[in-house]
């Protein structure tokens, strides 16, 4: 080959050399740009996506067809359950609250039990908005003394009204109130007259007890110590005896047993953060009451019913014998939560039991359940190289489109004209 045609293969070369390495420069100057803004553009698309199909949802809840209303409302609650959206759900509360209104009060059965539902959801979603709990409390409390209601939809109002009330009110004596109220529904399932003889009930029943008693202990944790272990032990009967509690434990029933053995330990756990001497008569007979629990083997309960039973009540017996609260860490994200209180513990069970599976997300995202359990602010995401990445308004991101698209044909003609050069 003549030293002209190398000389001119070198400088093909020699531009090619220099097509790529702008290119490479381009790449690395405007891919993260891309990818982020790519990234964005799929979670626009997937709100989008949510609101369509909250939308569609909010229109079959107004239909005729009491099924179509009843698969709307659940479609609502699986959203919400999912999905943190306040400001969408801001601009739509007087729609939702109007729904649930209407599910609880004309409703029947499946159509009140997803009315109830919706209630602590709406809550959730809007902060604890001052004065929603409370416009919400009065027909729930009229639907749980309805002995004509189904007994699904009184337990799911009763764990609403223990959730809206967690979550918005602070007046002691309102609290006080309610939970004398919950303490008359599950006094049903108290021991009969001689304080021996379980009562019969049905399993029906049992449940809406077991609900009614799990909201008392919710609402419990919110009652400062002090003032707990004035109310039960100086005569003023606003709470019910240990005893009681007691023989709640001989139920027929796994879910009011259970319910009350955690119920134990949060009294115990409330009144020795005051007195660490709190009730330290009735140990005795209480730890022989959870210890056979704790070891049941009765062939006539379910083999599954005996594991949740005992593994629950070894919990139990440990703090009543050692005063040690069984320990969760929970991680999530770049965050982690420590259950290491029956207290905290039951909050967080009662949050999962309206959350669900979307419990994970909300504990990211939902600035009002980090607030609850005190994970700080909601942390931003992060991105490719460890620094934290700001979301982008749709004008940002189409001015920072529309330069890397000029920044690209700007490079890419300067490389035509190298190549048109070379042929030539």
């Amino acid at each position: 080959m003549s030293r002209r045609n190398k000389k001119a293969a070198g400088k093909a070369r020699a531009n090619d050399s220099n097509s790529e390495d702008e290119s490479f420069d381009n790449v690395s100057v405007y891919s993260h740009v891309s990818e982020a803004a790519s990234s964005e553009a799929a979670e626009d698309l997937a709100n989008e996506r949510f609101e369509e199909k909250f939308e569609k949802a909010l229109e079959q809840a107004t239909e005729k067809s009491a099924q179509t209303r009843i698969q709307a409302l659940q479609s609502i609650c699986e959203l919400l359950m999912h999905r943190y959206m306040p400001d969408f759900v801001e601009d739509r509360k007087m729609t939702l609250m109007d729904f649930v209104e209407k599910s609880v009060r004309r409703g029947k059965g499946q159509e009140q039990v997803w009315g109830a539902r919706l209630a602590p959801l709406l809550v959730l979603q809007l902060g604890g908005e001052e004065g929603m709990s409370k416009a919400m409390n009065q027909f729930l409390l009229t639907t749980v003394q309805d002995k004509s209601v189904n007994y699904d939809a009184r337990a799911k109002c009763c764990t609403a009204l223990g959730l809206l009330n967690f979550l918005d009110c602070e007046d002691i004596g309102e609290l006080v109130q309610l939970m004398q109220f919950f303490e008359s529904i599950f006094a049903g399932s108290y021991l009969r007259g001689d304080d021996k003889t379980p009562v019969s009930v049905t399993a029906e029943a049992g449940t809406l007890h077991a609900e009614a008693l799990s909201a008392w202990g919710l609402l419990l944790t919110l009652v400062p110590s002090g003032d707990f272990v004035s109310l039960m032990t100086t005569g003023q009967h606003k709470f019910p005896s240990i005893k009681k509690f007691l023989g709640l434990l001989q139920s027929p029933h796994l879910d009011v047993r259970m319910a009350a053995g955690e119920t134990i330990a949060l009294i115990l756990e409330s009144g020795r953060a005051h007195d660490e001497n709190f009730l330290e008569d009735d140990i005795g007979e209480l730890c022989d009451a959870v210890k056979q629990l704790a070891t049941d083997s009765h062939k006539y309960r379910a083999k599954r019913d005996r594991k949740a039973q005992r593994a629950t009540f070894r919990d139990v017996l440990r703090y009543l014998e050692e005063d040690i609260s069984p320990e969760i860490n929970i991680r999530f994200g770049h965050d982690a939560l420590t259950l290491d209180a029956w207290s905290i513990h039951h909050q967080y069970s009662s949050l999962c039991a309206v959350m669900g599976p979307g419990m994970t997300s909300q504990l990211q995202e939902n600035e009002f359940i980090r607030d609850i359990f005190q994970l700080g602010p909601r942390p931003n995401n992060v991105g490719i190289n460890g620094n934290a990445k700001v979301k982008q308004s749709k004008l940002e991101r189409h001015l920072v489109n529309a330069a890397a698209f000029k920044a690209r044909s700007i490079t890419r003609g300067k490389n035509r004209d190298k190549r048109s050069a070379v042929v030539q």
